[in-house]
């Protein structure tokens, strides 16, 4: 599925801050007890300083009883139980709070009145455990807060900073080609928005100019050929009242068919140029039944050469507001494609609603393919005698009228729905 620029940069920005947030936090806790431990040391050994200092030179093998009474955290113990200063940690029974708990000690060996003895200092550990936690959860909070502060900042900012860039999107979606609604991109200062918005201005009046004159040379070519085309029918018309051989006879047969194929293309473009221009904005009520059934047999003599088998389900009563003459050619178009495109002894079934009209024939066994279906010139069967520009035609009127039409094979049956 596809993401958002916007999206993508500010999770790729989200996973940076969380790896960052989870290597930190506990690198933070272990330099902050590392640091915590030194200076629990450092004090263990100030403390021993000042009793080697202070109270060794005064005090007597007496004394010890008393002074381990009164200092809890400062004891001396007879006999050496180290050689050397020694510090560790280590975890005693407090009374007072009935349970366990960690110490940081210091021993050192000492002589009182010539005797060995054993200095043990310690320090109650708990308060910097909850210390250091209390720290590192607040570092956490902290570090939280500045990311979702930054992450905030950063969408609002890259919102404001990206808008032309969406507002230049937004436009480009809604362009199109045949319709005079030149976009006008949002004035930026940002550089590359800039460029790119030059670029596109650049290649729409430039595809703009090409596709209007493509379309003027059509028009002008369509009603240029109009006078050659009928001139070669009245003279096609003119030999075969003469006396020709059945050979010539094929020939002008030939000729006609072709010349009155390309009348119809020439009629066709006509019709497309036309509507592209818009000249066919009035509307008034039109009912569709009423429609078919006038010249249903018309449609019926077309059919006759397959031998196709025409029904219609008045369903309901079909009224729409709709340009007469388009109207008139979408239907038009929609039947004699269902015949054009029919099998020999093959089915139409047209199904009329209050909402739509749907065309249901036999004819080949494959699905049309839909992506070219509606593209001028486009033909499901090479050989067939139609110029690729009625389903064009259809697509082109369903969307100057806001209809819409589908296309769908189902149970061996092309349908083609328009709703209205």
């Amino acid at each position: 599925m596809n993401k958002k620029l916007l999206n993508k940069t500010t999770a790729s920005f989200l996973l940076f801050s969380v790896l960052i947030l989870l290597i930190s936090v506990p690198a933070f806790y272990y330099i902050t007890e590392r640091l915590y431990i030194e200076e629990t040391d450092e004090t263990l050994s100030l403390h021993r300083d000042e009793f080697l200092k202070e109270e060794l030179p005064k005090m007597n093998s007496n004394d010890i009883s008393l002074w381990n009474k009164y200092n809890r955290n400062v004891q001396i113990i007879p006999s050496h139980i180290v050689t050397k200063d020694t510090i560790f940690d280590k975890i005693y029974f407090d009374e007072l709070e009935n349970e366990n708990e960690p110490y940081r000690e210091l021993n050192s060996p000492i002589e009182i009145n010539g005797q060995p003895y054993t200095y043990v200092g310690r320090i109650n550990l708990i308060e910097k455990e909850d210390l250091i936690v209390s720290i590192a959860l607040l570092f956490l909070v902290v570090i939280i807060i500045l990311l979702l502060g930054i992450l905030l900042i950063t969408k609002v900012l890259s919102k404001k900073l990206w808008a032309p860039f969406y507002d230049t999107l937004n436009q480009i979606q809604g362009f199109e080609i045949d319709k005079n609604n030149k976009p006008k991109f949002m004035h930026t200062d940002v550089e590359e928005f800039n460029g790119l918005n030059k670029s596109l201005d650049r290649l729409i009046e430039k595809n703009t100019d090409i596709y209007n004159n493509q379309r003027e040379f059509v028009e002008n070519a369509a009603h240029e050929l109009q006078t050659p085309l009928a001139l070669f029918q009245t003279k096609i018309d003119t030999l075969f009242q003469l006396d020709v051989t059945k050979e010539q006879s094929e020939v002008l047969s030939s000729l006609n068919k072709d010349v009155s194929r390309l009348n119809r293309l020439n009629k066709n473009l006509l019709l497309l140029s036309k509507i592209e221009n818009e000249n066919y904005l009035d509307k008034q009520p039109i009912v569709i039944n009423e429609y078919l059934k006038k010249h249903l047999d018309f449609f019926t003599e077309q059919a006759k050469a397959k031998n196709l088998n025409i029904v219609i389900e008045y369903a309901e009563k079909l009224k729409i507001e709709g340009n007469p003459s388009l109207t008139e050619v979408l239907i038009n178009n929609l039947f004699l494609n269902a015949i054009r495109h029919n099998i020999k002894n093959g089915e139409i079934s047209i199904i009329i609603t209050s909402e739509s009209i749907t065309f249901l024939n036999t004819g080949q066994e494959t699905s049309l393919i839909v992506d070219k279906l509606f593209n001028r010139f486009s033909k499901s069967n090479p050989s067939s005698q139609g110029n690729g520009l009625g389903m064009a035609i259809i697509k082109k009127i369903t969307e100057i009228s806001h209809w819409k039409i589908d296309y769908a094979f189902e149970n061996n049956l092309h349908r083609f729905t328009v709703k209205f």
